[in-house]
């Protein structure tokens, strides 16, 4: 059976919303024989990288970039995880208070580097996350899952 990671770190309750709604895609019935792991980015593994079919990332924009615990999960898993995770397909949502122009930036840049393939349109929210965000969210988790089928 096909996994799907999902590595996110998630501080804050407009963070935790969109969590939320990527886990209800992902795990939506239509799915069928998908196992769905998630991690804390400061706790997930090269180990559970390896396992995985597929990722999808999560993080809020601070200061311009990407989370210091998303950063760092990329830091452990990137040169363990390169050669065998090559074209693998993922996924990823920023979250910010304005701006998440650096964060996006960083993430493209290092998925480039493993060589991972976009499974989807990344979601981007700035602010309270709305009604559309959340369901674009919802699309974001449904899609990458669904491609793991």
């Amino acid at each position: 059976m096909p996994t799907l990671l999902i590595v996110h770190h998630t501080p804050s309750p407009n963070c935790q919303a969109i969590l939320e709604a990527v886990l209800a895609g992902a795990t939506t019935p239509e799915i069928e024989n998908v196992r769905v792991e998630r991690r804390a980015a400061l706790s997930a593994t090269a180990s559970d990288v390896l396992a995985a079919d597929g990722y999808l990332l999560g993080t809020p924009a601070n200061l311009g970039y990407m989370s210091g615990a998303l950063k760092h999960f990329f830091d452990q898993v990137y040169y363990p995880c390169l050669d065998e995770t090559r074209g693998r397909p993922f996924g990823y949502y920023v979250h910010g208070g304005s701006d998440v122009t650096g964060a996006v930036r960083g993430i493209e840049s290092i998925t480039t580097g493993l060589a991972w393939r976009r499974a989807a349109e990344p979601v981007t929210v700035t602010g309270e996350p709305g009604k559309a965000d959340l369901e674009a969210c919802w699309e974001l988790g449904a899609t990458v899952a669904a491609g793991l089928m």
